[in-house]
């Protein structure tokens, strides 16, 4: 382990001990700090905020999009990438009260594969066991990352289900990738009785609690895990808000959870399932067609007071995060989850 320097959050006022080895969100997650943040690889923007006191910070790779060359040089970090070399004050420029102070412990677990099967003809349910230990807590909606055997990568991926103290089972859905390291790896080198080694929990797309407030999901492709999870926890706890979940798929082969989602409409007294496909071709298909967002547009005239939670790949979560304002739901009420690949061959 490197040198040890303290770094304190405004205007927030919690202040952390980070060692340069460590990322400062990976310091913060450890500490029970749960900061915003998604993808962990300098990616998607979550975690942006500003350095008001202290300058040397070195960064691990990342994207450009996230973290533009100006911003940088004017004092904007990526906290998933950054390592402090002196003690810090960091402007927070997205957090969430609610969430901050309720960090759950970052946990290293082996799990045993039950079952890793097809759901849609590029997608799989991969359902594992915890054996040490045999319980983790997580929030629904959060994400655990997996060790690759044989390397020193890591791939996320959202948990479908919710916390299962006495079976201690985790569900995820995965997109498999052509070329994908872990898509490879799942695809080929993953079958019932296997172990493999995860590391969490992550995230911050989790329920937020507001009584009476209409509930709006928005998904497509892999995003499906989080926002299911949410559904079924809501489900569990016997939470009754206005819910609608608008789930945005090509072809009716992409579908999936179909008959699960139409019982939580009988399960869920106010939720109503919307599936939309952009390209339904020759499918017998009389639900809605379109782009999700296209279809939410139609549908939805004012959502002012709503929550939305939106998750999947990037184009859709930008559509998604630009179209919402504009149907009354306020910024600080949209909770999204961008599903980013680490290179044109990977997840």
């Amino acid at each position: 382990m490197g040198d040890k320097h303290s770094v304190r959050f405004e205007p927030v006022g919690i202040e952390i001990e980070v060692d340069e080895e460590q990322t400062i969100l990976r310091a913060a997650a450890e500490q029970g700090v749960m900061l915003m943040h998604g993808c962990k690889e300098g990616q998607c923007a979550s975690c942006k905020s500003f350095i008001l006191e202290g300058d040397d910070v070195e960064l691990d790779k990342y994207s450009t999009f996230a973290l533009p060359e100006f911003e940088k040089d004017e004092g904007f970090t990526l906290l998933c990438r950054a390592h402090a070399y002196e003690d810090l004050t960091i402007e927070l420029l997205n957090y969430d009260e609610e969430m901050i102070h309720s960090g759950l412990p970052i946990r290293t677990a082996v799990a045993e594969v039950v079952s890793n099967e097809n759901v849609t003809h590029d997608m799989r349910h991969l359902v594992l066991k915890l054996v040490e230990p045999a319980a983790l807590k997580y929030f629904p909606g959060q994400y655990l990352d997996f060790a690759i055997p044989g390397t020193d990568e890591t791939r996320s991926f959202s948990m479908a289900g919710i916390p299962d103290t006495e079976g201690g089972l985790l569900e995820f859905v995965v997109k498999i990738y052509p070329g994908g390291l872990f898509s490879n790896f799942l695809d080929t080198g993953v079958a019932p009785g296997d172990r493999l080694e995860v590391t969490g929990p992550f995230g911050v797309f989790t329920l937020r609690d507001a009584p009476g407030a209409p509930l709006v999901f928005v998904g497509g492709g892999a995003g499906m895990a989080p926002i299911l999870a949410l559904l079924r926890s809501m489900a569990d706890r016997g939470i009754d808000r206005k819910t609608t979940f608008y789930y945005g798929a090509r072809r009716r082969r992409d579908l999936c959870f179909d008959k699960e989602l139409h019982e939580l409409e009988q399960t869920l007294p106010d939720f109503t399932y919307v599936p939309a496909l952009s390209e339904p071709g020759d499918d017998d298909w009389d639900g809605e067609t379109g782009m999700v967002t296209d279809v939410l547009r139609r549908r939805e005239t004012d959502l002012t007071g709503a929550d939305a939670y939106v998750c999947g790949p990037p184009p859709m979560v930008e559509a998604a995060l630009e179209l919402l304002p504009a149907l009354g739901v306020a910024d600080k009420r949209i909770f999204y989850d961008k599903f980013t690949t680490t290179g044109d061959a990977d997840e």
